[in-house]
């Protein structure tokens, strides 16, 4: 009997009304906290991945997860492009020649990079062609001199499909007459949009046409590989790098992107450390719960201690009742986040078209809507470590219950 004594006994005094009011209030009020705490911490952790995964997803679906080139130019890339596809982890290879210039029509100018891209390969590293508004990457004929622009470039330039626009790159020309800037015109082909920076500073071009416009002859500018896993592009490019020789060099994503998802992570940690700080202030609302009702009951420990009860029998009893009022609210808060967290694109759009609202303007932002991505790793360790802090805040009530001698209660009873 004596050993179920902590569970029953610990459980009964969560049930009981208590003649002191205040203490049912302040073991609702922890209740309560770690359900509020837990059950954001879920939302904003679920958020910031969506947020997260859709800035992968386009950023890292347009820029390419390595690059290699070639010190002296690449001319046989279609032979280098199969050896390197035949690699665990290159899933895609195509070439491409980059050219930094300034698009000009109509007294507006605009800076971007212009990649010359092989449409046929593409698809093979990137996923401008599920992201084309206007026109398709067929479009890019060699010799036609075509260009796709990104949505913000062309709304900054003011053109659309059919329009041309004039490409100053920062080459020179020397003719008898002096020195002029290279440019040429280009007409536009179509426009992309990917809802990021991205289509504000980016066009592509037919490869041939940019080979000719850099005076490359049948050289690229190198080769853009597809991995499987862009986390281990590092190591893979350096594998490479080390197997191809000196006279090739390479980069990956990290040296152009890195930062942004590094601030990202941060971000999430920093906020993921705050919530967790307004989990500790509710747990630790019970060491307080646990006091008060300790010297409550104080003659109840005494009787138990009389008829047999350990002190750790005592102790078992609080920790019950502490771990049963800190076990609610994280049951309450893990089920509320979970749904708030797999609803929240929904609620929110309920409450924009009710209240005729946006709270975040397509106009402003390249991600208008509120993405959540739940991930089940992130609520273990919420539960885990609300957990941990709901045992902690129990230990000091308990042991001070399991101090109370029954002889200096009863005495006075």
């Amino acid at each position: 009997m004596l050993d179920r004594l902590p569970f029953l006994v610990g459980l009964r005094y969560v049930r009981a009304k208590r003649r002191n009011h205040f203490i049912s209030f302040i073991s609702l009020t922890s209740m309560l906290g770690l359900m509020l705490g837990v059950a954001v911490l879920i939302l904003v952790l679920s958020v910031m991945n969506g947020f997260d995964h859709e800035l992968r997803t386009r950023i890292l679906g347009m820029v390419p997860h390595a690059k290699i080139e070639s010190r002296v130019g690449m001319v046989e890339w279609e032979t280098l492009a199969e050896e390197l596809m035949q690699r665990e982890r290159v899933i895609g290879a195509a070439p491409y020649v980059e050219q930094q210039g300034m698009f000009s029509v109509g007294g507006r100018n605009q800076g971007a990079m212009v990649n010359g891209i092989n449409p046929e390969w593409e698809d093979r590293v990137s996923i401008i062609g599920e992201h084309m508004r206007q026109g398709e990457l067929a479009d890019l004929v060699p010799g036609e001199w075509h260009v796709v622009l990104g949505s913000m470039l062309a709304r900054n330039l003011g053109v659309g499909v059919g329009d041309r626009v004039t490409l100053l790159v920062p080459e020179a020309s020397i003719t008898p007459a002096g020195v002029f800037p290279r440019l040429k015109r280009f007409t536009v082909s179509g426009i992309f949009s990917v809802g990021a920076e991205l289509d504000a500073n980016l066009a592509y071009a037919n490869i041939e046409d940019m080979q000719t416009l850099a005076r490359l002859g049948d050289a690229v500018g190198g080769l853009r590989l597809q991995l499987d896993d862009l986390f281990a592009a590092s190591s893979e490019t350096q594998a490479i790098l080390n197997e191809l020789g000196p006279e090739y060099r390479g980069s990956d994503w990290t040296f152009s992107q890195g930062n942004l998802f590094q601030a990202i992570q941060m971000e999430k940690r920093m906020i993921a450390l705050l919530l967790t700080v307004i989990i500790a202030v509710a747990a630790f609302n019970i060491v307080s719960t646990l006091v008060m009702v300790v010297t409550d009951k104080r003659a109840d420990i005494a009787i138990l201690r009389t008829i047999g009860a350990k002190p750790s029998s005592i102790m078992g009893i609080f920790i019950v009742q502490g771990m049963a009022i800190g076990l609610i609210g994280i049951a309450v808060g893990v089920a509320v986040g979970v749904l708030l967290a797999l609803t929240i694109a929904d609620l929110i759009g309920w409450v924009e078209g009710t209240l005729g609202i946006q709270f975040l303007d397509a106009g402003v932002y390249f991600i208008s809507d509120l993405p959540s991505r739940l991930q089940w790793n992130d609520v273990s360790r919420i539960v885990l470590a609300a957990f941990g802090l709901t045992f902690l805040s129990t230990l000091y009530p308990a042991w001070r219950a399991a101090k109370v001698q029954p002889a200096d209660v009863l005495r006075y009873e």
